[in-house]
């Protein structure tokens, strides 16, 4: 199944929706998505069957007014699970790999109220003239859970959906010298969605420790990245794994999978050049998708005002 959280033209209120032979069929309730997610997925199965046979409204899905399919999330956990895009970076920079890495799939939390839909535009930091995009995906737990096994872990799955964390670059350079953060550097906006993808439609791409899905970013219709989500050294099994030890995961939880190979301009302007990857500017437009996930699709606007502290 595919679901989604959109905005109701006969009520005015968000709602979850299904997408089925290219329409939104609107739930009837104004329960959040994230009130079907968990269990084991039962919920959502008798929600979807509610929305095809007694939906609030059919509406075609290039009309719908689309929210994340998850608004608020409980949290959001950014791993960086693709060793690609963390090798290239650091042997472009005269670094070898961190032994660690291998050991620990780390990862630093985002702000849940900076979530945007798949269509939103996209405003830049006050202060950065450095922005950039990452392509990601991630899981968004279903049923909670505390100090799971990895292979336990991956049963708490409700959906996929396609994640892109927008970085301020100057800003994560000067913050991350005094070993904290990233804060202000992430703290603008992550897009999320169109859609959450429920796992039995990814499984027949199952393949290493991910899924086959070709994954793509362009800025201004010029082609920026290519990868694959299967290119992935840390499964999300092992990730959720890592993030509820001696703690717990909540339903609605994101847990993103980091960067792929070449998807973002940091990585790919310290192999070439910034001449030929430039920053992100106000009027830019964004686009990354994922085989099944859908795409996200961003007009970057200007900042608004700097506050100075002193």
């Amino acid at each position: 199944m595919r679901w989604t959280t959109y905005v109701s033209p006969t009520d005015g209120q968000p709602h979850p929706a299904l997408l089925a032979d290219g329409s939104l069929h609107g739930l009837r309730t104004a329960v959040g998505l994230i009130d079907l997610l968990g269990d084991d997925g039962e919920l959502l199965a008798r929600a979807g069957e509610q929305a095809r046979a007694d939906p609030l409204e059919v509406i075609p899905e290039a009309d719908a007014e689309l929210l994340a399919p998850i608004p608020v999330p409980p949290s959001v956990r950014d791993f960086y699970a693709f060793e690609t895009h963390v090798r290239t970076y650091r042997e472009a920079n005269g670094k070898e790999m961190d032994p660690d890495w291998y050991e620990l799939p780390v990862f630093y939390f985002q702000n849940p109220a900076a979530i945007r839909s798949a269509g939103d535009d996209v405003p830049m930091p006050p202060g950065s003239v450095k922005y950039d995009f990452e392509l990601e995906f991630a899981a968004v737990i279903g049923r909670p859970g505390a100090n799971l096994a990895p292979d336990e872990a991956e049963q708490h799955i409700a959906g996929y959906l396609l994640f892109c964390d927008w970085s301020a670059r100057d800003l994560q350079a000067r913050e991350m010298v005094h070993t904290l953060g990233p804060v202000k550097a992430k703290d603008t906006a992550t897009s999320l969605g169109p859609w959450l993808i429920t796992p039995d439609e990814l499984e027949p791409r199952r393949s290493r420790q991910s899924f086959d899905l070709a994954m793509s970013a362009s800025v201004n219709g010029r082609p920026y990245s290519k990868g694959n989500a299967d290119d992935l050294y840390w499964s999300f099994g092992q990730m959720i794994s890592y993030a509820s030890r001696g703690t717990r995961v909540q339903t609605g939880d994101v847990i993103a999978s980091g960067t792929v190979g070449t998807g973002c301009i940091l990585e790919l302007s310290t192999v070439h050049s910034e001449e030929e990857f430039p920053w992100l500017r106000p009027g830019d437009e964004v686009r990354l998708e994922a085989d099944l996930l859908g795409a996200i699709t961003a007009r970057i606007t200007p900042p608004p005002p700097l506050h100075p502290l002193k």
